[in-house]
């Protein structure tokens, strides 16, 4: 049951970064006028496409379960910045202090997850146990 449990959850986090991937991607022209809001005016072509990178790479080796912890890595690069520099709601005016507080957490709590994705593997269904199921055969 464990194993079955591993499964899910790499697969229901690694969902929400693909999909963040694909919406960043579709609506580049929207996330550049939201970057420049949070004061992030450099390059931001070059920061967008590295963030692409970031959640299709890491969203994907986390849902196959190979190199699961270099993925987590990966996405913890994008997230953790993210989280404080998009929901920093210590900042932000009361109407919206709220929602951005729970949305910080809602983002704490992926971190949690993708910690315990790092410290514990990919688990019994993945790509990397399949891959070390088959063995070369030796040449004669």
């Amino acid at each position: 049951m464990k194993d079955i449990i591993d499964l899910l959850a790499r697969m229901c986090i690694s969902v929400i970064f693909i999909y963040e991937a694909y919406d960043i991607t579709v609506f580049m022209k929207d996330n550049k006028a939201s970057m420049t809001e949070y004061g992030l005016t450099w390059n931001q072509d070059l920061l967008i496409i590295g963030a692409i990178i970031l959640l299709y790479l890491g969203g994907i080796l986390l849902l196959i379960g190979y190199k699961t912890s270099f993925g987590a890595l990966l996405l913890l690069a994008y997230w953790i910045p993210l989280t404080y520099i998009a929901h920093s709601f210590w900042n932000d005016p009361q109407d919206i202090k709220r929602i951005q507080s729970i949305l910080f957490m809602k983002n704490v709590a992926i971190i949690g997850g993708l910690l315990m994705v790092l410290v514990n593997g990919s688990g019994k269904y993945s790509i990397k146990r399949l891959l070390a199921g088959f063995r070369v055969p030796k040449v004669n």
